[in-house]
């Protein structure tokens, strides 16, 4: 293009600075290895559930391929609103409150940018999911990072909030079951962070994708703490405690205000979720038996991994929900993408560097046992092997 500027130049600028993400940086590495065992991706290992594919295959049977409503089939609404009372501890009208989305990572783009102005800041803590700073900046906003630590149980406290608030803090963004750490909030953390955003008169974004995967306390809803459910959009999903991941469907519940927002970009943007994957949600929540069975194979995978990292002398946070580990590897004085990297040479075994969730993770990697057994037991005998030598 002689004579012509550099197409980088006509680029929006906050999407050209960007960086990619670190996750899928890493793993473009990996597909071009052999035989890796992955502790890497965050997605189950177990296949959908039977009665979920074959209600599936009888929706395309029964032709139900056409456009749904922009806010999603009603008969999904009424289940997710029956479902999220029951073990969220709050109501929401399928009628108007209750919005089905391409997934979580849809519902909440659609949220920040139904809730931020240009110049708005939302608070929300790292280290984690690697999409939350970038989905605020896109959005218009100003991300105010609050760093929580391993010695915490990397919980949130109202401390750190006040630290960072400012009076342009309109939204706070909370993650708990969280990716990558597996820390959870208590009922009284979550009342101490209630009242703050009350106080502050802050909208609370909750991302509960991983609700129901806890393993030695049950999970706790912020929306469920009184005085929070009209301040707050809750988001869920079908990716993890159902092995869904590949039907991209979620959902966002919150006051009528704000979901009506929230649809009117979804309608110009995305029209519906996918209707064949609405009909097989249907169906997932008719039924909890397999989600019952995956968690019980995730305890097992967490307590052997965790017992794995004490014996190599790793700290580690005990995971109490999701299905990661956020073990130290700061004491053998490499940066963790130079850990992770020279790991996945040397062993063939792939983890994620702390550093792909936030600058905080400096020091940690993420491993995922969302992969059977005896990949994970090979994986902690090549680590022991590989830190021996460091």
């Amino acid at each position: 293009m002689n004579g012509s500027p550099s197409l980088r130049n006509r680029i929006n600028t906050v999407v050209r600075d960007i960086p990619r993400s670190g996750i899928r940086d890493f793993f473009d590495i990996v597909t071009t290895m052999k035989d890796v065992i992955s502790l890497g991706i965050g997605e189950p290992d177990f296949d959908t559930p039977w009665h979920v594919r074959e209600a599936t295959v009888h929706a395309i049977e029964r032709g139900a391929t056409h456009y749904s409503s922009n806010l999603g089939y009603i008969e999904l609404r009424r289940a997710l609103s029956k479902y999220v009372a029951q073990n969220f501890g709050a109501e929401y009208n399928p009628d108007n409150e209750v919005l089905v989305t391409v997934g979580v990572s849809e519902a909440l783009d659609l949220a920040l940018r139904a809730l931020i102005n240009a110049g708005d800041e939302v608070l929300y803590h790292e280290p984690c999911y690697v999409s939350y700073r970038a989905t605020i900046l896109f959005a218009g906003g100003v991300p105010l990072a609050v760093e929580t630590k391993a010695e915490n149980g990397f919980r949130l406290t109202r401390a750190m909030l006040e630290a960072k608030c400012t009076p342009k803090t309109k939204v706070l963004m909370l993650n708990f079951p969280n990716n990558p750490t597996g820390a959870i909030m208590s009922r009284q953390d979550l009342e101490d962070i209630a009242k703050f955003a009350v106080e502050k008169d802050l909208i609370v974004i909750t991302d509960e994708i991983y609700a129901e995967l806890t393993y030695d306390m049950p999970h706790t809803s912020i929306v469920s703490i009184p005085g929070l459910r009209d301040r707050t959009i809750f988001l869920h999903g079908f990716s993890k405690a159902w092995a869904m991941t590949g039907y991209r469907l979620g959902y966002a519940c919150g006051p009528a205000e704000l979901i009506e927002a929230m649809m009117k970009i979804h309608q110009y943007t995305m029209l519906c979720a996918s209707s064949l994957a609405q009909k097989a949600a249907v169906e997932a929540l008719a039924r909890k038996t397999d989600v019952d069975t995956m968690i019980d194979e995730y305890r097992r995978r967490r307590n052997f991994i965790a017992s794995s990292f004490a014996d190599m002398g790793l700290e580690c946070h005990r995971p109490l929900g999701a299905f990661y580990a956020f073990p130290s590897v700061a004491k053998f004085k490499l940066p963790a993408k130079d850990f992770a990297l020279k790991f996945l040479h040397e062993e063939r075994v792939a983890l994620v560097p702390g550093t792909a969730f936030g600058e905080c993770g400096e020091g940690f990697v993420r491993c995922a046992y969302a992969t059977n057994l005896d990949n994970i037991k090979e994986a902690m005998v090549r680590l022991k092997r590989f830190i021996g030598k460091l």
